[in-house]
């Protein structure tokens, strides 16, 4: 029996990213069946036969159950399809977070799914804070990022759509293995769940615990739209710091750059993220090229504010006073997160 906890839904204004597949659909009926409102977003890539009968199915589904669905036709990708279709799929749901004032977006990420990022995280080197990639409740500033089904194998979604005679659809483009997260999935995830489901689950709660005792070593104190201040209280803790904030700006940082960010106190990370640490704060913002007032510059430099990251501030129309105005009041805190009550 499948019974994911959604109290932190009920009242909310919540969007179900949906596509239509046995991980959607499941999450779509569970919502149903709990009495939580909401409505659901579908990206169509055109990239299949299936694709517009998914998004006509979609469309009948929410009119059946008084829910809204949006949906929006992607571009043509004509390279690195998965990255391009993923930045895509997460800024239409963005612009549907922000335009319509949702605030929850859910995703029906699984077990399978938990196990494929860790697996492919592994074979290119990592830690505990990049091995655990999915949480179940992450805050996005503006919404909060929920994933209600990361404890269930896909096997018991599809068991419970059978059950109750659900709908749902098959992408056979999963099946090619030219995409990584596929062969990893066909080669080893589903093999080890099969024979190993119970323990696998286990483990990512012991690990997403032992994920929150490293990660007591920072501390977001603020974030503005792209940019995110850290108090970091161990030097080691750095690129830990930078790895989990990038990640929930949609960067992943590859074995190497975190090896940069652990030797540099001041770097651009794929030519995109300004990373810098100045005593034990880090900053990180959209890397940009502007000219900037005397006035504005001078602000900056008074208040310690870092080079890589004045212009977003001036972009944005951020006050440096403002910023560095919230050092003293957190810095007044006790010294650790340990130590407070």
């Amino acid at each position: 029996m499948l019974t994911p906890d959604f109290s932190s839904l009920q009242g909310k204004k919540n969007l179900l990213a949906f596509s239509a597949g046995v991980d959607s659909s499941a999450l779509f009926f569970l919502l149903l069946e709990h009495g939580i409102s909401f409505d659901i977003a579908l990206v169509n890539y055109g990239t299949r036969d299936a694709s517009h009968t998914e998004e006509a199915h979609a469309k009948v589904l929410a009119n059946r159950y008084k829910c809204f669905c949006h949906s929006i036709k992607a571009p043509h990708f004509h390279s690195n399809f998965e990255k391009q279709a993923r930045d895509f799929r997460y800024e239409f749901f963005e612009s549907l977070m922000r335009l319509e004032g949702y605030d929850t977006l859910l995703t029906a990420h699984q077990l399978n799914d938990q196990l494929e990022w860790l697996l492919m995280r592994l074979s290119k080197g990592a830690g505990v804070s990049e091995l655990i990639g999915l949480e179940p409740v992450t805050d996005k500033g503006d919404y909060t990022l929920v994933r209600p089904l990361l404890g269930y194998s896909k096997e018991e979604l599809l068991a419970y759509l059978h059950q109750n005679n659900y709908p749902y659809f098959v992408d056979q483009s999963n099946q090619n293995e030219k995409y990584e997260r596929n062969k990893f999935r066909k080669q080893f995830s589903d093999a080890l769940l099969r024979e190993y489901k119970e323990g696998i689950r286990r483990s990512f709660e012991y690990l997403r615990k032992d994920k929150e005792r490293l990660e007591a070593s920072y501390k977001v104190l603020y974030t503005q739209k792209q940019l995110i201040l850290i108090k970091v209280y161990a030097l080691n803790a750095k690129t830990k710091a930078a790895d989990s904030a990038l990640k929930t700006l949609g960067y992943l940082l590859s074995a190497s750059q975190r090896q940069e960010i652990e030797k540099e106190h001041s770097l651009v990370v794929g030519g995109v993220w300004a990373v810098e640490m100045v005593e034990d704060l880090l900053f990180i913002a959209p890397y940009l090229d502007c000219s900037m007032p005397k006035a504005f510059k001078e602000s900056c430099r008074i208040h310690h504010i870092p080079a890589k990251i004045r212009p977003y501030l001036f972009t944005q129309h951020i006050d440096p006073k403002f910023l560095i105005h919230l050092i003293p009041f957190f810095n007044s805190w006790q010294s650790h997160p340990k130590n407070q009550h």
